[in-house]
């Protein structure tokens, strides 16, 4: 594909309407990517149950199991989308995750929906990078945060929707209906994209002062592919994301960051129902409520209040995700002490809005970093980066830390808090072995009511705690955030220069 440069004019190549449009197909694109990929966190306990499996399981279908070819096949599928049509690329990729999606629902066992889980990864890897890509090419960027915090909203959407549908199918239908149900409508929107969605001229956005025309285009071949070149491409890019500062330490806030909401949220539906014997279309409709509208509003605050923000100086790019986390923090923790899931609820509203500010300040600051035919590279490193440690390694964690909290504490009853059940449940103390006594969470069929209430307050309360400790990566993240405002400013300019001369 090639880069392009401008020559002057007065009519933008694209009309505000049709911008909208597209911004609008790509965040459809968007949610249905993260409705096929966090469904398995609402009906996790119908498939744990159902398949006998343990949270540490549970933890690798939603993490690392999805993450892995998400991760590994998103740079190569990026440095294709900077050749070739990234449009066609979107509408491939979301036929492949919706098709292995709706397959999980005939999965008969752990390993068969572990490899279906794999295929939602392999599909998956070729959404973001593109699409950052593409949009960074309609909106200039005084409006870029605006325009990806606007993507960045089918984080919530999707998990709503995921949430509310994925609860009630699986409670009136089954969790395999669940799958398939949510699985089959990608499919046409992928057909509504690919007709839709224009291909724009690379770098179309960054001539904002004079707005190019048709006749105005200038195209600019790309050298032929060749390995070294390639490898090229990507050092350089490693470079601005590793090299900088400002750059690097928002890397680790949105990756920390991450890797707490990943690993906390594979477990927040199922904790509602262990905690509370909420059923599963209950569970969906609380959760998703909550996610749609706290983490929605913060998802959007993020990037308008950033881009209002930057006008008067670039810091705020760092400070208001740093700002955010760091007071979601103890809001969180707050809200999972609560005895009352109505409790737990109405505080749950909260947090998210200081919570997900972090998202479109950093994929933001990425984009401005490095050149437009770089910009689909920068986000598969960056998701690579972020997806392998936080998605792969946070519901795995989680899942493993909750398993081994259940473990002592079915061991060693007593209510005792988080860091002390934390600190002895790793300090050597022996357990008996949860999984074995109470398989799936569950006591077998017949047994005593003393064992059945054991096995489920017992779980319910490792859940609890396991969930608090993840949500505490927040607070860290926050620190990142706030190192990365030392030299962001000049970071910026400078970049801004660069992007002038070039």
């Amino acid at each position: 594909m090639a880069d392009v440069s401008a020559s002057g004019g007065a009519k933008p190549l694209f009309s505000t309407g049709y911008r909208t449009a597209v911004l609008s197909l790509l965040l459809a694109t968007y949610t249905f990517n993260f409705i096929d990929r966090t469904i398995i966190a609402t009906i996790g306990q119908a498939i744990k149950v159902d398949l006998k499996l343990t949270d540490t399981q549970l933890g690798l279908l939603g993490g690392l199991y999805f993450a892995l070819l998400y991760t590994l096949l998103g740079i190569p599928i990026a440095r294709l989308a900077e050749r070739k049509n990234r449009v066609t690329i979107i509408a491939v990729s979301l036929v492949v995750w919706s098709g292995f999606t709706a397959l999980c629902g005939s999965a008969s066992s752990f390993v068969q929906l572990a490899a279906y889980r794999f295929g939602v990864g392999v599909g998956e890897a070729g959404c973001s990078p593109p699409s950052h890509s593409v949009i960074s090419d309609y909106f200039e960027p005084k409006k870029r945060a605006t325009a990806l915090s606007i993507y960045s909203f089918g984080i919530p959407l999707g998990t709503m929707i995921g949430a509310v549908a994925g609860g009630w199918l699986a409670q009136h239908f089954s969790w395999r209906v669940a799958f398939v149900i949510v699985g089959l409508p990608g499919l046409i929107l992928a057909a509504i994209v690919k007709l839709v969605v224009k291909e724009p001229p690379r770098g179309h956005s960054e001539s904002s002062q004079h707005p190019l025309e048709p006749e105005a285009v200038v195209v600019v071949d790309q050298p032929a592919f060749s390995m070294g070149a390639e490898l090229r491409e990507l050092w350089h890019v490693t470079k601005a994301l590793f090299g900088k500062w400002p750059v690097l330490n928002m890397v680790l806030g949105v990756t920390i960051a991450s890797f707490g909401s990943y690993g906390s949220g594979a477990f927040v539906p199922a904790y509602f129902v262990r905690a509370f014997h909420l059923n599963l279309a209950s569970v969906g409709l609380i959760v998703g409520l909550i996610g749609g509208f706290s983490s929605g509003l913060g998802t959007l605050a993020g990037g308008f209040v950033t881009d209002w923000a930057a006008k008067r100086s670039a810091k705020w790019y760092a400070l208001t995700p740093a700002i955010g986390l760091l007071i979601c923090t103890p809001i969180y923790i707050a809200a999972y002490l609560q005895n009352d899931w109505k409790a737990t609820a109405m505080i749950l509203l909260v947090p998210g809005i200081f919570h997900y500010t972090y998202l479109a300040p950093t994929f933001a600051v990425v984009q401005n970093t490095v050149e437009p035919r770089r910009r689909a590279t920068a986000t598969a490193l960056l998701f690579f980066f972020l997806n392998l440690i936080a998605l792969g390694g946070g519901p795995v964690f989680t899942g493993w830390l909750i398993d081994h909290l259940a473990a002592f504490s079915f061991s060693h009853p007593g209510n005792a808090g988080v860091f002390d059940t934390l600190t002895h449940s790793f300090g050597g103390a022996a357990s008996i072995d949860f999984a074995k006594v109470c398989p799936g969470g569950l006591a077998p069929k017949g047994s005593a009511p003393e064992l059945m209430k054991r096995c489920s307050s017992t779980l319910a309360h490792a859940s609890q705690q396991g969930i608090i400790i993840s949500l505490c990566f927040y607070a860290w993240a926050g620190v990142h955030y706030a190192l990365a405002g030392f030299g962001l400013v000049k970071h910026m300019r400078d970049r801004a220069d660069a992007q002038a001369v070039h």
